[in-house]
């Protein structure tokens, strides 16, 4: 959990209002695949586990948590790659963070806003939003909820993740609210994320053999980030369902930052 606005560090981003036909196409397309997929199937799990990958059992133990992915048309710079799926227009985006580099877990990933359930939290969509308001300032009040998807084992940290699927109706100013638990906040271009050249398989070498994982590359104003683990799993799982994949090489390597216990 990040702390209040008195902590905030780094300019605040603002969010565009895009209107019109681009808004509205995006809403006709993405927003009701989106919608139609956690209204149909919400098993969304990523074509491998990274605890499974890594050897570690399930824990009946784990605690309950809850990550936000918000999609919207959000920003004034579009990918500069042409999506071969109808419904990912060049400005549709998906709000990240980077970690900040000194936490004991996850140090310096790239990840979803969220975070554990309180006990005053109704449940994990109440967490989600939450955790990003926290995390990023984002206003929930702009936000549409679009349902849950299945919970995701994360043995590795002992939690039990409820990905939360939400649309950015009315896009508010986010930013990296405090420093000591995100060094970024930022809206990656889905059409980036799903440009061949910035997929790759990261390489985890632990035991008798290495575990392969999908990954993404982003260029952001905020830099230039490797999307990893947990997070690019639950995106390439999410994509793939979604039909919006495109071929790409997974035989192509990406360097893990030295971040790893």
């Amino acid at each position: 959990m990040t702390g209040d606005s008195r902590d905030a560090a780094g300019p605040v981003t603002a969010a565009s209002t895009k209107t019109g036909a681009t808004a509205s196409a995006d809403l006709q397309g993405a927003r009701r695949q989106l919608l139609d997929l956690v209204s149909t199937d919400p098993t969304v799990a990523p074509r491998d586990s990274l605890a499974a990958l890594l050897g570690f059992p399930d824990d009946p133990d784990a605690r309950r948590a809850a990550v936000l992915i918000l999609f919207g048309v959000l920003d004034d710079a579009p990918s500069a790659h042409r999506a071969s799926a109808a419904a990912v227009s060049r400005d549709l985006d998906v709000l990240l963070l980077a970690r900040a580099t000194t936490l004991r877990s996850h140090a310096g990933q790239v990840a979803f806003p969220g975070g554990r359930l309180d006990p005053a939290d109704s449940g994990p969509v109440a967490a989600a939003l939450r955790e990003a308001q926290e995390e990023t300032g984002v206003n929930p009040d702009g936000v549409d909820v679009l349902g849950t998807l299945a919970e995701v084992p994360l043995p590795y940290s002992s939690h039990r993740v409820t990905p939360v699927l939400a649309w950015w109706r009315e896009p508010s100013p986010v930013r990296a609210v405090d420093i000591g638990e995100s060094s970024a906040v930022f809206r990656a271009p889905v059409a980036d994320l799903l440009d061949p050249a910035n997929r790759g398989c990261t390489v985890i070498d632990r035991g008798p053999r290495a575990h392969r994982a999908p990954a993404f590359q982003v260029r952001t104003d905020t830099g230039e980030h490797l999307v990893w683990g947990f997070t690019a799993m639950l995106l390439d799982g999410l994509f793939d369902r979604l039909g919006w994949t495109e071929p790409w090489d997974q035989m192509r390597e990406l360097a893990i930052p030295n971040l790893l216990p």
